[in-house]
């Protein structure tokens, strides 16, 4: 129950992710056709439409660090992140799984303090009303709850692994190593 549980939520943000990607591409290919309408009308010598997105650039990064940090949990489960074991695969299993623990430990408390900072960022917004500097005045809150909450998938996702590590059993990005290997 628990592991279905999880895996449908790193799975529903991978999907969050590749939504804000779709929406990049989307407002991108709207000022493009807008610039080749506005050319097309300048060349007929009609007045341009002026179709543009305000704020693209700084909206486009806003969706690209959501889709960045909504994927993190789902790409570590699936074993997409680059990791070295070269060490843990020569190593004898006795010595092997405690290091991986080590390692996840290590991880977890990493991701952990990244966690606890971007919420006190993101709060701030919130306290302070912080607003981006763009045309379109969005909340600075919104893109760092977005990474916040990435970063809290991430790190039930390194405790995830950590507990499976501990109980004796493979964890997920190693199954999926094995499977592509």
């Amino acid at each position: 129950m628990m592991r279905q549980t999880l895996d449908r939520l790193y799975s529903g943000a991978l999907i969050l992710a590749a939504a804000a990607f779709a929406a990049i591409a989307a407002l991108v290919l709207v000022q493009i056709i807008g610039r080749l309408i506005d050319r097309g009308a300048r060349a007929l010598g009609a007045v341009p439409p002026g179709i543009t997105v305000p704020s693209l650039a700084e909206i486009g990064g806003f969706l690209f660090l959501s889709a960045v940090f909504l994927g993190l949990a789902g790409t570590f489960a699936r074993g997409g992140h680059v990791r070295v074991s070269l060490l843990t695969g020569a190593l004898p299993p006795t010595i092997a799984r405690p290091l991986e623990a080590l390692v996840l430990i290590i991880a977890a408390g990493l991701c952990a303090f990244a966690t606890w900072s971007s919420w006190l960022q993101a709060w701030d917004s919130w306290v302070y009303d912080s607003v981006s500097f763009g045309m379109v005045r969005v909340p600075l809150w919104l893109p760092q709850g977005v990474m916040t909450f990435g970063l809290v998938l991430l790190c039930i996702a390194l405790i995830d692994s950590l507990v499976t590590v501990i109980r004796g059993g493979t964890p997920h990005y190693a199954e999926h190593e094995q499977g592509e290997a």
